[in-house]
């Protein structure tokens, strides 16, 4: 394969706002092309290019009465259109009129994945099928899969959420965008692909697999902006390493990733090997698919939630009421403009907190932290709880593994067991049968003080957890 190592050129935006600036000293491996990200890297936040500042910068108690007109106006198209939510408020005895704040958004049925399901494929439509531009669908592994419709307004509802989280992250019109994720009925590669093109930027359409052509793609189309999973961005990154091609010149400088969660030392990592910026975003599919939050440069582990098209609540996953501001608990979010298959009150089962004061890059929109576990994540080994994110927080502490990790829980003697895979570095690798040893025990012992159980632990040869293109599997409960 010939790589010939060349600069993609400058977009238009950049030559209009005739930036510069070198890369700050706690980066320095993470390169500036692009005007956003050279503003990033010189701490001025205030100048980023944002999508929309009329709506994104809104003062908050616009931002709340906008709202709760488009709250009020969906629960009565959601009542008057969907008889499964007619029924269940009916059952309430709670009716349009009864909200008048955003508060009484409380009043409303909770919705969860089952409803979705037990409505298969079109019952919880609100519009006749003519009107339903598009089909998207989960996979379906665990059930019947959940199938959602969008209507041409919501198309372009979507389009406008992703065109704003991209261009929070350092996307720029001009930019040439590689998609990496596979395209079929999984709402993230349409979803990113629209509003990437609504921003203004070329789309490379290249699809899941076949990494070493994603690599030379990159390099013969300047592609300067990579959409992938985290894990499959680092497989990317490593069979480049592997072919000998040098990141630090390449033309790429955004990875966009989503899909799965990415531990912020995975993130680190790939920063510093692909020499890029990597930000995360987050969606559901129930919702309306990614766009309902996105990381700004300013904020690097906190995310603005679109604010003007989804309500967002924090509750408490046992109880259903809610929680504290800044308080983890269940995030619950209402879609304020879905036509096709208007959802209230979806419980995502997605624990984080949320934040209402201002950001630095001047966007007044809640943000919610990353995502780090879920409710239905929980495993409860011998009576203790164990989440994966506090396995992975101990493992990404560890300097000889990475930060891919697989847990195996079983059933052993009539006892839970659990055994977790951990990746080992390149560098770390030894031939010494006691060095491993006393590496594997050291892993064992940390995670026992963290967990407070005992745990199994797999050395794993360099390479030998899975890297996907679809979502990881992070958890095998064989129980």
């Amino acid at each position: 394969m010939l790589l010939s190592f060349r600069q993609g050129p400058p977009t238009d935006y950049d030559k209009v706002m005739n930036v510069t600036s070198e890369p700050s000293t706690t980066s320095p491996n993470i390169k500036t092309k692009g005007t956003a990200l050279a503003l990033a890297a010189a701490g001025r936040f205030s100048e980023l290019p944002i999508y929309a500042p009329a709506v994104e910068c809104m003062e908050r108690s616009q931002l709340e009465a906008l709202q709760l007109q488009k709250l009020q106006q969906q629960v009565a198209y959601t009542y008057d259109n969907v008889p499964h939510y007619r029924e269940k408020m009916d059952e309430m005895g709670v009716t349009p009129s009864d909200i008048r704040t955003l508060a009484d958004v409380r009043k409303l049925p909770f919705t969860d994945k089952s409803v979705l399901r037990d409505t298969f494929p079109y019952g919880l439509f609100a519009v006749d099928l003519d009107s339903i531009v598009e089909l998207h669908a989960s996979s379906g592994t665990t059930g019947k899969p959940i199938v959602v419709g969008y209507t041409q307004a919501d198309m372009d509802v979507w389009s406008d959420c992703i065109a704003r989280l991209v261009q929070m992250a350092g996307v720029v019109p001009g930019d040439r965008a590689q998609m990496a994720f596979g395209y079929g009925m999984f709402t993230g590669g349409f979803g990113l692909h629209y509003g990437l093109m609504k921003l203004g930027c070329m789309m490379i359409p290249a699809g899941s697999g076949n990494t070493e052509r994603h690599i030379q793609m990159i390099e013969d189309y300047g592609t300067t902006v990579l959409i992938a999973t985290p894990s499959y961005a680092m497989h990317i990154c490593e069979v480049g390493e592997r072919m000998g091609y040098d990141w630090q010149s390449s033309p790429l400088r955004v990875g966009l990733f989503g899909g799965e969660p990415c531990p912020p030392a995975l993130k680190e990592e790939i920063e510093r090997r692909m020499h890029i910026v990597c930000t995360d975003n987050y969606g559901l599919t129930e919702v309306m698919g990614p766009g309902v939050s996105g990381e700004c440069l300013a904020e690097r582990f906190q995310q603005h939630i679109a604010e003007d098209h989804f309500l967002w609540e924090v509750v408490d996953p046992q109880t259903g009421e809610p929680v504290g501001e800044g308080e983890e608990g269940e995030l619950v979010l209402t879609p304020l403009d879905k036509q096709g298959i208007p959802v209230l009150r979806y419980r995502t089962h997605d624990l984080t907190r949320v934040h209402t004061e201002p950001c630095a890059c001047g966007r007044t929109h809640a943000r919610m932290e990353k995502v780090r576990s879920r409710c239905d994540d929980m495993l409860i080994i011998r009576g203790t709880n164990v989440f994966p994110s506090q396995i992975e927080d101990v493992l990404c502490g560890i300097e000889e593994v990475t930060p891919l990790y697989h847990i195996v829980v079983e059933t052993r003697g009539g006892m839970d067991h659990l055994t977790v895979e951990t990746e080992l570095r390149a560098e770390a690798f030894s031939d010494s049968f006691e060095q491993m040893d006393a590496l594997r025990a050291r892993i064992a012992e940390r995670l026992k003080g963290t967990l407070l159980v005992g745990v199994d632990v797999r050395l794993v040869e360099p390479g030998g957890i899975e890297r996907t293109a679809g979502k990881a599997k992070h958890v095998d409960d064989r129980r």
